[in-house]
């Protein structure tokens, strides 16, 4: 059985920083091969691509993210991370971390972020 758990949400103020972790279990064998990517929903809003690795190779940025946000991945420890700078109130929503695998999509109960001073 497949399982995401985000981590390293939580408050903080426009213009820091925060590093999310989500921590993949069960896709061990195929973690390397997966595509990994973290969605970010504001509330009353739909859920968008933030960034994502594609079959483990190439990584892809949302418009709105590719120049705060980083996507990387410790495929020692089946874990992929979102490092995101410079943070804008906007920001504030749940973020989401998602696996897909041969046809099979499986998402982390995400993580909030609230951006606020």
């Amino acid at each position: 059985q497949v399982h995401l758990v985000e981590s390293g949400g939580g408050l903080v103020q426009p213009g820091g920083s925060l590093r999310l972790s989500c921590a993949v279990s069960g896709l061990e064998r195929f973690f390397t091969l997966a595509t990994t990517a973290w969605y970010f929903q504001a509330p009353g809003k739909e859920r968008e691509l933030v960034a994502g690795r594609i079959g483990g190779a190439r990584t892809i940025y949302g418009d709105s993210f590719e120049s705060r946000f980083t996507f990387s991945s410790d495929n020692a420890k089946n874990t992929v991370y979102l490092q995101m700078s410079s943070l804008r109130p906007e920001d504030t929503g749940v973020y989401y971390c998602k696996a897909q695998y041969w046809g099979h999509e499986y998402w982390g109960q995400g993580t909030q972020v609230t951006v606020s001073s």
